[in-house]
């Protein structure tokens, strides 16, 4: 995650499951990588950052090698939203169409302040 300017007020949590094999996951992968410069300059982003499983070889860990997670720190909610409509995003969604099952998005903000 990129140093912060200034505070942000919500944090994202993306999990995007993935197609299993035929390389589907790296072909998210790879989108990822083109993105996520272009996402680091958007007014309001924070942070964002793409996460996988750790193989920590433990037993309390739930781990599911078709999951992507992505961990976002935006200003507001219109940051987000705008994030959401830029066609970056939109390219980014046709392109890999075919290798996304589904996402579930949590939008939190700090529980303690």
């Amino acid at each position: 995650i990129r140093q912060l300017k200034e505070k942000y007020v919500i944090t994202v949590i993306a999990e995007i499951q993935v197609r299993a094999g035929d390389g589907h996951k790296q072909k998210v992968l790879n989108a990822f990588s083109k993105l996520i410069p272009t996402v680091l300059q958007e007014d309001g982003c924070h942070g964002y950052q793409l996460l996988l499983d750790y193989e920590g070889n433990v037993d309390y860990q739930s781990l599911d090698e078709n999951m992507i997670t992505m961990l976002e720190h935006w200003t507001d909610i219109a940051a987000l939203n705008a994030h959401l409509q830029s066609a970056h995003m939109q390219a980014y969604a046709q392109e890999v169409a075919d290798d996304v099952v589904g996402m579930k998005v949590k939008i939190l903000n700090e529980g303690l302040a």
